[in-house]
């Protein structure tokens, strides 16, 4: 996501940092080079346009010509105008009002509408809320089988539906069954179809007299590009949206969708999703997309995600071994599996500020999910003494965890000095206090 645009506007500071002294000239030849990266990461062209103008009014005042680094100073402009293009701050859920209260999903098939509708669920459940799930599409049988899995796995409520019964009663008997049962936020997974039609429209407004939905989310494939864009203006035209999931992120999407949405519709993007596991769906923050696209990372994202997944007592633990020096292989193993629940290793290594271009330029270097899948192939095929133990791990042994993990010898013997390194690293840290650095994962609970 937004890789190719994140390098072109690198390239383009980079050059523009290199004059001591920014004149008009070069910030204009900068701005060109904006403008092209934008377009060619599938931003709608009024929106560049828009874009470029602001910046370049701001850029030539004082703000920018004027600046002890006018390089930073125009950088800091871009960030700012890219924060706002995309909406300003992070829009939240309005789930005030009697409950149960209803949020609607809308969306053409394909686009990833009902695993949304199960993540959302996991989102809410874990705030405490008591959600209730109703499938509504009676036109493809497998979204109702689908949500009702999903729902089991979940340990949430699905609502007994069948593609025999009307949508719009389906809906209506759901928001009775959910004010019985006590559930304060009812999800209605409703029908999409490969394009937009009168008929959708038609069923989609009947649903929305008769449930009177507090909010109405549009679910929209990143990977459309400005097709998604365009699918947004129609649903809001027709049914009035209060603002967007986009699904498939963490694709091949170039992610022009993301920064044209809320300046074209004036709908806000409130949630993204970035991979397929149920927890993989993120409150969508300007301001942090915005720093990952010009390559600052995200570490407030990364150390809310670690909050999530890391567990207490076993990050505390691993304090413990580390001031003792007795971070074994075994811990090792057990910390991946911490790491793991964090998601995608790709997702972390960009959010953290500088990283995703430093693995970029690694000549020969292997992607981070598949070099973390020979790491652990590597550390399963050790036995547990072998685990505890690096130093009986001898040129027979070396040998035969390489042939059990399909590696070669060398993969060993590089990871036995990788882990050798680490521990020399965290020795050196625990001196500055590794307390101290454990406490800020886990947000100060240690």
């Amino acid at each position: 996501m937004f890789e190719g645009l994140s390098d072109k506007l690198g390239q383009t500071f980079k050059r523009l940092k290199g004059h001591g002294k920014l004149s008009e000239a070069n910030i204009k030849d900068a701005l060109r080079e904006v403008r092209l990266s934008l377009l060619e990461a599938d931003v709608n062209f009024q929106v560049v346009k828009d874009f470029v103008t602001v910046v370049k009014d701001r850029a030539m005042g004082q703000e920018v010509l004027a600046s002890l680094t006018p390089g930073q100073q125009f950088i800091k402009v871009v960030y700012e105008e890219l924060v706002k293009t995309m909406g300003g701050q992070a829009a939240q859920l309005d789930l005030k009002g009697r409950p149960p209260v209803a949020i609607m999903l809308c969306g053409l098939q394909g686009s990833g509408k009902t695993t949304s509708v199960a993540k959302l669920s996991l989102h809410l459940k874990k705030l405490g809320r008591r959600p209730y799930l109703v499938p509504a599409d009676v036109y493809r049988p497998a979204a109702i089988d689908q949500l009702t899995k999903l729902g089991a796995d979940l340990g949430l409520p699905v609502h007994p539906s069948t593609t025999k019964q009307d949508p719009v009663a389906i809906c209506r008997e759901a928001m009775e069954a959910a004010e019985r049962a006590g559930h304060d936020v009812v999800l209605l997974d409703t029908a999409g179809r490969l394009h937009v039609d009168q008929e959708l429209m038609n069923e989609l407004l009947q649903i929305k007299r008769e449930v009177q939905p507090r909010q109405i989310l549009l679910v929209a494939d990143a990977m459309t590009g400005q097709d998604a864009v365009q699918v947004a203006e129609k649903f809001n035209s027709d049914l009035g949206i209060d603002g967007l999931v986009l699904t498939k992120l963490d694709g091949d999407a170039r992610g022009g969708a993301a920064l044209s949405i809320k300046a074209v519709t004036g709908k806000p993007l409130m949630f993204v999703g970035t991979g397929e596991k149920m927890d993989a769906l993120d409150i969508f923050y300007p301001d942090r997309m915005a720093s990952r696209i010009l390559g600052m990372g995200d570490m407030l994202g990364l150390i809310e995600k670690a909050q999530e997944s890391y567990d207490k007592e076993k990050a505390e633990e691993l304090q413990r071994k580390f001031k003792k020096n007795e971070f074994t292989i075994e811990d090792f193993r057990e910390h991946l599996k911490q790491l793991r629940k964090m998601g995608s290793i790709s997702d972390l290594m960009e959010k953290i500020p500088g990283m995703g271009n430093m693995m970029k330029k690694m000549p020969g270097a292997a992607p981070p999910e598949d070099e973390l899948k020979r790491i652990e192939a590597i550390i399963n095929s050790m036995t547990k003494l072998e685990r505890v133990n690096h130093a009986i791990l001898n040129a027979s042994r070396r040998r035969r965890i390489a042939k059990g993990s399909g590696t070669t010898v060398q993969d060993v013997n590089q990871f036995v000095k990788q882990y050798l390194e680490m521990k020399k690293m965290m020795k050196k840290i625990n001196k500055f206090g590794m307390k101290t650095l454990l406490r800020s994962l886990m947000g100060g609970k240690m």
